[in-house]
Parts: C-alpha cells; structure tokens; sequence
C-alpha cells in the first residue's frame, strides 16, 4: 500500500528535492508552500503523514499543528526544523508534534521516519476527540460535552469508522464493509443505525458533528462557519 503523505515546506528548491526522493520510494507527496495552504489541503485530503516546516509565513507549523490536534486530527505529524534546541522541540511537542528533523537530514532517514510514524497510526489510538466529543475505544466510552453516550455495538462501528478517517467523508459502502463485511443487510440498516447515532451524538448540541454529505458519504467534524 503506497503511502500519502503532505509536505509544507515553503523551500521549494527543498520540496522539490523531497517529492522526487519520495516518489522513487513509491510515496505519494502533496505539497503546500505556506501554512494557511496547508491547512486547506489536509482539510481536504486524508494523509498518513504530514511533514510541516516550522518557519513559514502566513502560518508556521507549530500553528498548522496546533489547529489539527483543536479539530481532533489525528494524522502523524513529522516537523522540520533549523533549530536543534530543546526548547524548539518541547514547543512542537506541547502542540502535538509527533516527532522531528533537523535540517539538513539524509534522505533515507526521512523514508524511514514517515514509515514509523505511518505503522505507528495504522496501529491505531484508542483515544480521539471532535470538538467537544471524546471518545475511548479500550474503554468503550464516549462522551459529548461531558454527557456519556449509550451507544449500540453497531453504533460503536459506525463511530470508529467515522472518526478514525474525521474530518475526511466515508462513503456509504465503506462503511457498511466495515460493519458487516460481505454479508450486507437490507438497505434501511444502515439508515436507522446512522439515526440512533445521531440521536446520542447530537441531539442535545447545536453544533452538529455528524453531516450527511450529498453523493459522497458521511463525515464526523465540527462544521466553521
């Protein structure tokens, strides 16, 4: 399975460089010179890792980051940076940095760290949150805005799939492959078990988390206006 990852990197002499290498090692790199473009893509696209330089302009990564983990993302995140102090890194790890390099790095290093850190997420958390709803599968708990949720074990499905892939849309079919593989009920389960999800998640919240997207899917994710 080939791995997606994004680059933000405003060097784009740099980003070139990075997106060849990678393509000869089969991984698929997006690219965004500057924060705020960034920030665009990864609302739009699910990657298995997002390399982020911490000097940029418009919006660093240190933000690009900060503004991911407040959304609930997430997506492994690999920073650059000039500086090797401590107190650079303890920066990028109190806004949620999962891991870094100091530039300039070899290549081969850079191959092998998005691989860790894509195996790493591919093992998945247990623990997510959206906005105002946590949610701990070791646990089997789930909250919205502090109020404990009851849910189904095919609304516990629903939930993992959704949030797992937040704030990317899963079409009607993945989800349905995920809860009862090859053997798919009657049309209508799908509906009534999304309705009961609803029902816990957001009937007591203005701020809907669950969002039918026309022709798509569904989606978990709170919605800006």
């Amino acid at each position: 399975m080939k791995r997606h990852v994004l680059l933000v990197e405003d060097d784009l002499d740099l980003a070139a460089t990075m997106i060849d290498y990678l393509d000869l090692e089969g991984i698929i790199c997006d690219h965004a010179a500057n924060g705020i473009a960034g920030l665009v893509l990864i609302n739009q696209n699910t990657y298995d890792v997002i390399i982020l330089d911490v000097n940029m302009p418009r919006m660093d990564g240190l933000a690009v980051c900060k503004n991911m983990r407040e959304q609930g993302m997430i997506t492994p995140v690999l920073m650059l940076t000039a500086r090797d102090t401590l107190d650079d890194k303890l920066a990028g790890f109190a806004v949620g940095t999962d891991d870094y390099m100091v530039k300039p790095f070899e290549m081969l290093e850079l191959v092998a760290r998005i691989h860790v850190l894509a195996n790493r997420r591919s093992g998945q958390s247990s623990k997510f949150k959206v906005d105002d709803l946590y949610v701990d599968f070791d646990e089997k708990k789930a909250t919205r805005a502090q109020r404990a949720l009851q849910l189904s074990p095919t609304g516990w499905k629903i939930l993992e799939v959704l949030i797992r892939k937040s704030p990317s849309v899963v079409s009607r079919d993945k989800i349905s492959q995920a809860i009862w593989g090859d053997e798919l009920p009657d049309s209508n389960s799908l509906k009534v078990h999304l309705f009961k999800l609803r029902q816990q998640v957001d009937t007591d919240n203005d701020d809907k988390l669950i969002h039918t997207i026309a022709g798509q899917g569904f989606v978990l994710k709170k919605v800006t206006e």
